[in-house]
C-alpha cells in the first residue's frame, strides 16, 4: 500500500561511509578480507562493514575473478580503505609496515582452498596468503576460512585440502549448508568466530553458565503462568562473554526473545526443565562462573489439570505452592561456581535495594546485580547495580552496558 508522504529522512550526524558501532571487540584491529571467485562475493561488502561495526580497520584483496561478482567501489565504499587487486612494488601482500591482525578468506572458493594447500602463489589472493600463513606459522597472526561451493565441488581433495590447513593452523568457519551448497555464513556469524579468535581477554576459554528469560508454570495442557520478561539481557550478557572467547553456554527461559544460533544455548519451555537443565549442566561441566539472570517462578499450581482446562469458569480459583529456589540448589551443587545473582524489585528505596543486594552477599554469592523498576535512565533505558563485597556499587545504563559492566568486572578478578 502506498501510504508514503513522500518525506525526506530525518537528518544524521553520521558520515555516508560510517557505521554504528555493535561493540569494540575488533577495536585497534586490521583485517585483511580476501575476497575470491564465487557469487557469494556479492555479500563481501556486509562483511566488511559488519567487521567495522566492532571496530576494525578492514582492507579488502580481490581476485580477478571475483571482480565479476562485486564492485570495487563497493569494496571501497565499504571498507573506506583502497582495494588491493594486483602485486605491485608496495608489495601489498607482505604488509610489512601495516601488519594484520588476521586474514580473513570469504567467501574462499574450491580454487583458492585448494591453492592454498599446495602452496601456489599466482594471483593477489593467493601470495596474499602464502604470506599470511607465513606469519601465522611464526604466531603473528591468524587465518580464517570460510569454504564456499557446490556440494558437489565438496570432494576428498578439498576435505584432504581443508584437514591439512587446519593441521598447520588455519581456522575454519562452517559453511551455512544449504539447497546442497556450501553457503557464506551471515555477516554476524562470521564476525563472530574472528572476534573469539583475536579476543586478549582473560575470559577467553573460562567456562561461563549464564541465564535468561522467564520459567513458565504450566496450569494444564495449554495454559501457563510466566512473567513480562523476554531473555534478552541473559542473551546480551552471553553475547558480550562468547565474543570475548568464554566457553558460554545459555539456559534460555522460553520467552517472547531467541538467542542467535551461534551463542551454544539450551530453551527450557517450563520452570522444571529449566532446573532440571541448570543442575544437568553443573554435573557436566566445571563451570567458572555462573550469571543467573533468568526470571525464575515463584509459585507452581499444586494442580496441573492433564488436558485442556473447560472455558466457562470451572477454575475460579488456582491454588499455588512455591517453587523450589533454583539458586539455593545451584549453591549446593556447585558451591566453588562464582555465583552471580539478580535482584529486581518494585517500589523500594535505592538504600532498601543496596541492602537487599548485600544481604545476599552475604549468602555467599560472588554479586549481585540489583535494579528496580522504579528508576530508570533518561531514555528510558534499564538501570542496574553491579553490587560486591570489595567495591562501591557499579551503575550500569542499558542491557548492552550491563553485559559489558560485568564483563568487564569479571575480567578485573584476573
Amino acid at each position: 500500500m502506498d501510504d508514503w508522504d513522500l518525506s525526506p529522512p530525518p537528518p544524521s550526524e553520521m558520515g555516508d561511509r560510517e557505521v554504528l558501532l555493535d561493540g569494540m571487540h575488533l577495536a585497534g584491529r586490521r583485517i585483511a578480507l580476501l575476497v575470491c571467485g564465487s557469487i557469494a562475493a556479492y555479500r563481501s561488502p556486509d562483511v566488511a562493514r559488519a567487521l567495522r561495526r566492532q571496530g576494525a580497520d578492514v582492507v579488502a584483496f580481490v581476485s580477478k575473478e571475483a571482480r565479476r561478482y562485486v564492485t570495487l567501489e563497493a569494496l571501497e565504499w565499504s571498507t573506506t580503505n583502497p582495494v588491493v587487486t594486483r602485486l605491485t612494488a608496495a608489495a601489498e601482500h607482505l604488509s610489512d609496515a601495516h601488519p594484520f591482525a588476521a586474514y580473513l578468506v570469504a567467501p574462499a572458493t574450491y580454487d583458492t582452498i585448494n591453492k592454498m594447500r599446495l602452496g601456489i602463489a599466482d594471483g593477489v589472493v593467493t601470495a596474499t596468503l602464502a604470506s599470511a600463513i607465513g606469519r601465522m606459522e611464526a604466531g603473528r597472526t591468524e587465518v580464517l576460512v570460510a569454504p564456499t561451493m557446490h556440494g558437489t565441488m565438496h570432494n576428498s581433495l578439498l576435505t584432504d585440502s581443508l584437514q591439512a590447513l587446519r593441521s598447520i593452523g588455519v581456522r575454519m568457519i562452517q559453511p551455512r549448508r544449504a539447497y546442497g551448497k556450501n553457503n557464506l555464513p551471515d555477516p554476524q556469524t562470521i564476525v563472530v568466530h574472528v572476534c573469539r579468535l583475536l579476543s586478549r581477554s582473560p575470559l577467553r576459554g573460562v567456562p561461563v553458565m549464564v541465564t535468561g528469560g522467564p520459567t513458565p508454570v504450566p496450569l494444564d495442557a495449554i495454559r501457563r503462568i510466566t512473567n513480562c520478561f523476554t531473555g534478552q539481557l541473559g542473551i546480551e550478557i552471553a553475547k558480550e562473554l562468547y565474543l570475548r572467547g568464554s566457553q558460554v553456554h545459555l539456559v534460555h527461559g522460553a520467552g517472547s526473545t531467541a538467542p542467535p544460533d551461534w551463542i551454544p544455548h539450551t530453551i527450557t519451555p517450563t520452570y522444571h526443565d529449566y532446573r532440571d537443565r541448570v543442575l544437568s549442566l553443573l554435573q557436566e561441566r566445571d563451570y567458572r562462573f555462573g550469571i543467573f539472570s533468568a526470571a525464575v517462578a515463584d509459585y507452581q499450581p499444586v494442580q496441573i489439570h492433564p488436558g485442556k482446562i473447560p472455558s466457562g469458569g470451572q477454575w475460579k480459583t488456582i491454588q499455588l505452592q512455591p517453587t523450589e529456589k533454583v539458586i539455593d540448589l545451584v549453591s549446593e551443587l556447585a558451591p566453588q561456581l562464582g555465583l552471580i545473582s539478580f535482584k529486581y524489585q518494585e517500589g523500594v528505596t535505592h538504600e532498601a535495594l543496596m541492602q537487599i543486594a548485600h544481604d545476599r552477599l552475604q549468602r555467599g554469592h560472588l554479586a549481585v546485580v540489583a535494579n528496580r523498576g522504579n528508576e530508570t535512565g533518561p531514555r528510558g533505558e534499564q538501570v542496574a547495580y553491579l553490587v560486591t563485597r570489595d567495591r562501591s556499587p557499579l551503575r550500569m545504563l542499558d542491557k548492552p552496558g550491563i553485559a559489558m559492566g560485568i564483563a568487564d568486572w569479571l575480567e578485573s578478578l584476573f
